[in-house]
């Protein structure tokens, strides 16, 4: 097996990645168009996507690290929009725009079109949670996005799995479809729910940290595999199992939490980095083979398409949005009325990836006999492949300066970090009275200085918030506890580099250089995140 190609798509992405964020232009939008004017020089290797691949091993962790960076209240708080677009908006847009490719290409089974509706239905949301951050959307804007993202594959999925049972004649039945999407969405849960405590408990009673990680790696593959093995849905598996973790990673060994975050921030960036990238590779696989559908003929039908799409989520978005409140009072009592801002954006914010051109190369070459080639292939692949790069160009690269436009209200630094202060104090107070519990029992007797010190840094740690409300230095114009901060790694590092000059001169050797330093390495992090 020639890895070179593998090794090349990892590197050059994650470059790509990097340059990225020194520029204004999302990651995700520079690595596909990066990809595009690559997939065009001789000597590029192949870059076909694999469904087998794609699915079962690159969208589980790709779920997993998005669902427990998401936050479980957060999503219930918003299950009725989020389910609104991750179940009812994928079922309408397979419907919308199968229907519409039907009534515009000749001869195309309705079945068959119905397969690239299912195709191109979900959004993924990755590209616009991205720029949502960036430029500072509302939190109930980038939760709903976030939550659509994390649902809407599996019902995608099962939809596909539907309507290309039925292209292919395996003689599908509208009860029998439906009974497949509630196996496959009930089935995914309960797969997950089954999972998830048994995996926390193993989680919270094993303290070995390189173990505990190791798991935690494994755990989506497992979940995605359980469920797909009992035919449901592998993604809601994953979701489920994941959502629980996060909500209750704080019960997990602190040693484990900080390799497992720095463990999942390396895999999710190499990962996006990578499926991003092999979008726009995908350019000379989805051109081969038009044949009666290449020039003028096929751009039509690609721009047909991508209007079709852009305008059927702007035809759900809006009743989905207003519907409810008119139909009841009890809404209306709870919820503040919505302006037609939001939905503009979450409507403008249904950019397509990865998973819809995975899906789509999933499409069998012949129909259930064997003998007949799938009705359209080649077009449904170039079309699915158009209307991925045309979301992710066209919405993705307006996207933030239409919400810059719209001008939403930022975020209340200032009332974020009074709200933090306040936690942090009365977190601070329950620590100073366990604290002074342990130390009247005589097991926990500690020297004066020691027991001041354990005051000392609970209260830098309480007033750490405080300070950062304060006045700037006037010389540097930094806050207090940016200069805290400075000083700190300066105090580190001139320590790291007497630690360096000993082993060097040979007086320790390098595993005691290695623990010094792994101990300074860990105060230099605490000092970061006290003042973070």
């Amino acid at each position: 097996m020639d890895v070179m190609p593998l090794l090349l798509l990892v590197a050059g992405s994650a470059g790509i990645a990097a340059v990225a964020r020194r520029t204004p232009v999302p990651a995700p939008l520079l690595l596909v168009a990066v990809g595009l004017a690559v997939s065009s020089v001789p000597g590029v290797p192949d870059y076909t996507l694999d469904p087998h691949i794609v699915l079962p091993l690159l969208l589980p962790p790709l779920l997993h690290t998005a669902a427990t960076d998401s936050s479980y209240l957060d999503l219930r708080a918003q299950l009725r929009p989020v389910a609104l677009l991750s179940v009812g908006y994928v079922l309408f847009a397979t419907f919308v725009v199968g229907w519409a490719l039907y009534m515009l290409v000749p001869e195309l089974p309705l079945t068959a079109a119905l397969v690239f509706g299912a195709v191109v239905a979900p959004p993924d949301a990755v590209a616009a949670t991205a720029v949502a951050r960036r430029v500072g959307l509302p939190s109930r804007i980038t939760t709903i996005l976030q939550g659509e993202s994390l649902l809407n594959d599996a019902t995608a999925i099962t939809a596909y799995r539907v309507a290309l049972a039925a292209a292919v004649g395996e003689g599908a039945t509208w009860a029998g479809g439906i009974g497949e999407f509630l196996l496959a969405a009930v089935g995914g849960v309960v797969a997950g729910l089954v999972l998830m405590a048994p995996i926390h408990w193993v989680r919270t009673h094993v303290k070995e940290a390189l173990f505990q990680n190791t798991l935690s790696l494994l755990t989506p593959f497992v979940a995605y595999a359980v469920a797909e093995q009992v035919h449901a849905s592998g993604v809601l598996a994953v979701v489920v199992v994941a959502l629980y973790l996060g909500h209750r990673a704080w019960e997990v060994d602190f040693a484990t939490r900080l390799q497992e975050e720095a463990v999942w921030k390396m895999v999710a960036f190499v990962l996006e980095s990578a499926v991003f990238a092999l979008i726009g590779l995908q350019l000379p696989v989805v051109l081969r083979g038009l044949g009666e559908y290449e020039g003028v003929l096929a751009a039509w039908y690609a721009v047909a398409v991508f209007l079709v799409v852009v305008v059927t989520r702007f035809v759900w978005v809006y009743p989905a949005t207003f519907l409810p409140r008119l139909l009841s009072a009890r809404i209306r009592e709870r919820e503040a009325s919505p302006t037609w801002r939001g939905p503009f954006v979450i409507a403008w914010a249904g950019m397509r990836g990865v998973v819809s051109l995975a899906i789509a190369f999933s499409i069998p070459l012949t129909l259930h006999d064997g003998e007949e080639p799938f009705p359209h292939r080649n077009l449904i692949l170039f079309l699915t492949f158009t209307t991925v790069i045309g979301t992710l160009v066209v919405q993705g690269l307006t996207l933030p300066p239409l919400i810059r436009l719209l001008k939403f209200p930022g975020r209340d630094v200032q009332a974020e970090t009074l709200a933090e202060a306040n936690a942090q104090a009365q977190a601070s107070r329950a620590a100073e009275r366990r604290l002074d519990e342990l130390l009247t029992d005589e097991r926990n007797a500690l020297p004066t200085p020691l027991a001041d010190r354990l005051r000392i840094v609970l209260e830098r740690r309480r007033n750490a918030v405080w300070e950062r409300l304060g006045q700037a230095n006037p010389v540097t114009g930094e806050s207090v506890d940016d200069t805290y901060r400075r000083l700190s790694r300066e105090m580190i590092s001139a320590e790291r580099e007497v630690f360096v000059k000993l082993r060097d001169a040979r007086y320790i050797d390098d595993e005691m250089l290695r623990t010094l330093l792994r101990r300074l390495d860990l105060e230099e992090a605490a000092a970061f995140r006290e003042t973070a």
